[in-house]
């Protein structure tokens, strides 16, 4: 069936996750048209806003991971079991996206690159409906809908909130549409200093070839300009690194602020407070300020108005009860952009909101990958502690990571720009 009930698909993931050896199939060929003169005539049109980051070979800092410090070198980090890397640095100009990718405009691809509603790619599951989960669930589908009509967001108050059911795959597909999509316009700004750029793109449903080659598990960037899922020093350098020399080696403790490294979460940025109906940010004066759950404190967390609130408590896709699902699933995704505080470079929501993927494949915790590829992510969540922000927070999972997929729903995506993008004249 094409909607399995959700347990049902629930524990086909949770299998998917224990066989570790198994090894990702490679994607069908289906999907991707090859007829160049349907290139254009199909796809919904969106817009994506990116920062420029600048200071191109800007040094790197140091971390032991998920500690509170920074290093110059790895030399001069001590010696512990869980090591240390380098993070940050960036010999080029590019551009990453000033907010995360959004449940409307992933609504766009979605009814972009399956306008049949079949889902050959696996991009939806039902446990992402608001009827299967009232209080996460962001995206519904309906079979009975028109030819690219078939995805639509839960609930209103999800279309700008960030889409948070995604794994590499799903970052991967969605900027090969936009890599293969058309710039209708691009318009460039300055504003508090920063410089931003507005695409205005058609997307393409051509998802398994672009940027990213999906025929291969462990793909990387095929093209050196276009739209690509940034790499970690992307990530990290356009969230922490200050080319003012503010912070410590140049580097924020948070992407929201410079912080003290070595206090714990003395200078941690404030947390959002929601509008319980809607996710608004309510507090916006405060600053600086982030979605994450304080040390001792709430997680900041909203239900939309149209659900009854004993839905909003118990509903949940993996049968939970009441009381283990308050305890497990604490925090909700806010409304994008409205924490207001920035990073060094203008981006928003890199602290707090939803973990965000990168392309850059990382060793598996283990030493041994069981056929399976890892990549990191970064940017705390709404539902953990403020240690999640911090530069050293170098997260990874398997970049299918099925199980995560369909019952963690804080996992985003931003894009990024490499290269110099224009609008293309036919």
């Amino acid at each position: 069936m094409r909607l399995a009930p959700p347990r049902s698909r629930l524990l086909k993931a949770v299998a998917a996750a224990c066989v570790l050896s198994a090894p990702l199939a490679p994607a069908a060929a289906a999907g991707t048209p090859a007829d160049e003169g349907d290139r254009h005539r199909v796809g919904v049109v969106i817009s994506v806003t990116t920062t420029r980051v600048g200071a191109p070979g800007n040094p790197p800092v140091a971390v032991v991971p998920f500690t509170d410090a920074v290093y110059t070198d790895c030399d001069a980090a001590p010696e512990t079991s869980r090591g240390c890397l380098t993070v940050g640095a960036v010999g080029y100009p590019y551009e990453i996206g000033r907010l995360e990718i959004t449940v409307a405009q992933w609504v766009a691809f979605l009814n972009t690159a399956d306008p049949e509603g079949r889902d050959p790619f696996d991009l939806y599951d039902g446990s992402e409906s608001g009827a299967s989960w009232p209080k996460y669930g962001q995206v519904e589908f309906s079979e009975d809908a028109r030819t690219g009509r078939h995805y639509a967001p839960a609930r209103p108050e999800w279309a700008d909130k960030p889409y948070g059911f995604a794994d590499f795959l799903d970052a991967a597909r969605l900027v090969n549409s936009l890599f293969n999509g058309r710039i209708l316009s691009k318009g460039t700004r300055t504003e508090g200093g920063f410089t931003y750029v507005t695409y205005q793109v058609r997307l393409s449903p051509r998802t398994e070839r672009g940027m990213y080659d999906l025929d291969r598990p462990d793909t990387t960037r095929t093209e050196d300009s276009g739209f690509v899922v940034p790499s970690q020093n992307e990530w990290v350098k356009a969230a922490y690194y200050d080319p003012n020399g503010g912070g410590t080696n140049a580097y924020w403790k948070y992407p929201t602020n410079a912080g003290v490294f070595g206090d714990g979460d003395a200078t941690a940025p404030s947390p959002t407070v929601l509008n319980p109906t809607t996710g608004d940010v309510t507090n916006a004066s405060t600053q600086p300020l982030a979605s994450y759950r304080p040390s001792g404190g709430a997680a900041p967390t909203w239900c939309p108005a149209q659900v009854p609130p004993d839905d909003c408590a118990t509903v949940n896709p993996l049968g939970l009860d009441p009381t283990t699902y308050a305890e497990v699933y604490q925090g909700s995704l806010s409304t994008v952009g409205q924490a207001r505080t920035t990073s060094p470079w203008g981006t928003l929501d890199q602290g707090g909101n939803a973990v965000e993927w990168t392309d850059t494949i990382t060793p598996p915790p283990t030493g041994e990958d069981f056929g399976r590829v890892w990549r990191r992510l970064h940017g705390g969540v709404s539902n953990s502690a403020p240690y999640q922000m911090w530069p050293s927070a170098v997260g990874l999972q398997p970049q299918d990571n099925y199980f995560y997929r369909h019952t963690y729903p804080w996992l985003g995506i931003r894009i990024g720009v490499i290269g110099d993008l224009e609008p293309e004249d036919r």
